[in-house]
């Protein structure tokens, strides 16, 4: 029996590290582990678990189980969050290899590994950083030509378009103007792209002498909405106009909300309502009772989930960044606009290595050539190995 049991161990190869390396391009948190004898297959060997312990320590410590043979002589210690590869720490490792019989057969200690390190710079994010740098680069570029007085085109966008006629319609119907400013907190981006917008319009409705109504759903919000109609004011010139009551806080409550400015809508008969910022499932009750009422709406937003209801209901609708681009086009600063036309040029150039693979992959499918796999690894490679 005994004779049984030597012989089964003889067959079963077991595994040794040979080296353990830091790993490049990291933080120093990951060692690769290359081992001997892994890739072996063998009937009676199951299971293969990877021990370290730092040096001088008594406990080991389990930190990498693999089934046999393994598909890579290379294994990585860091990955598992329970078992952090800590930098400059010196580490020792073994390995242990389960039977199908139930053995336990240990490896030699392994004491001469690496200190994982971490490295100044990911040699593989080179593309990202030209992507980046030539952003930017498009970004200033637009930014000096804005500020030479270059005339920069924009596309037009209905809806950023109609504020001035929204605007000057109710002033000839001598009705309020009521803006709600999304349902978010001061933290979401929507929210701080509808206050840059109501800064223009407070200022246009000052000009024109239109009373202005925005309730809050949030306290901080309403803070800040009330100084950026005051100072809107302050820039037409007047000051004086501005009515601390036309800026004003209902609740916290979602739906109570949404009845109040319901409320609003039915008693003051607004003639124009704008609905930008974030929204969630009130959107289309504030749009429909909107639209019975007869005003002119203007909705944007960047929660797609709400968007549907918003073209439907409303007159006109700025869909995703359109919110974020209203203020470049509303007030043409020059900052604003290096910045719209600097994205719009990125964008140009992703569209174009889009059709460029599109046709290179047709191509492929057609020729049976391989050129935009050969493109892929020109783009993606890295340029020190």
């Amino acid at each position: 029996m005994l004779t049984f049991a030597l012989v089964l161990l003889a067959m079963v190869s077991v595994p040794e590290i040979v080296s353990v390396q830091n790993a490049p391009n990291d933080a120093g948190t990951t060692l690769l582990l290359h081992l001997e004898g892994a890739l072996e297959p063998s009937e009676n060997a199951g299971a293969l678990l990877v021990q370290r312990r730092e040096t001088g320590a008594d406990p080991w410590e389990t930190v990498l189980i693999e089934a046999l043979p393994l598909e890579s002589p290379v294994l990585a210690d860091g990955y598992d969050p329970d078992y952090p590869v800590i930098p400059m720490v010196s580490y020792q490792y073994r390995t242990i290899t389960f039977t199908l019989a139930g053995d336990s057969l240990f490896s030699g200690v392994f004491t001469e590994a690496e200190v994982a390190r971490g490295e100044w710079f990911n040699l593989k994010e080179i593309p990202v950083l030209i992507g980046c740098v030539l952003f930017l680069f498009l970004i200033l570029f637009y930014f000096h030509r804005a500020r030479k007085g270059a005339d920069l085109y924009l596309r037009p966008i209905a809806g950023i378009q109609a504020i001035d006629e929204a605007i000057g319609r109710a002033t000839e119907m001598g009705k309020p103007i009521l803006y709600v400013p999304g349902l978010s907190s001061i933290e979401d981006v929507a929210t701080i792209a509808s206050l840059t917008i109501l800064g223009r319009v407070a200022k246009k409705v000052a000009e024109y002498q239109t009373p202005l109504l925005v309730p809050n759903i949030d306290p901080i919000v309403y803070t800040v909405a009330e100084e950026t109609v005051k100072q809107g004011y302050l820039e037409a010139g007047r000051p004086d106009a501005f009515e601390s009551d036309s800026v004003f806080f209902l609740t916290q409550s979602q739906f109570a909300f949404v009845a109040g400015v319901n409320g609003i809508m039915m008693r003051e008969k607004p003639a124009t309502n704008f609905y930008l910022g974030m929204f969630w499932a009130e959107s289309l009750i504030l749009a429909e009772t909107g639209s019975l009422s007869g005003a002119i709406q203007i909705a944007g937003t960047d929660a797609v989930t709400q968007l549907p209801f918003f073209i439907t209901t409303c007159d006109y609708t700025l869909i995703g960044e359109e919110l974020y681009a209203a203020s470049a086009y509303l007030g043409r600063e020059p900052k604003q606009l290096g910045s719209i036309k600097g994205q719009d040029a990125c964008k140009a150039i992703i569209m174009a290595f889009i059709t460029i693979g599109v046709v290179l992959s047709l191509t492929d499918i057609i020729a049976g050539t391989e050129t935009l796999a050969w493109l892929k690894q020109i783009i993606t490679m890295s340029i020190l190995d």
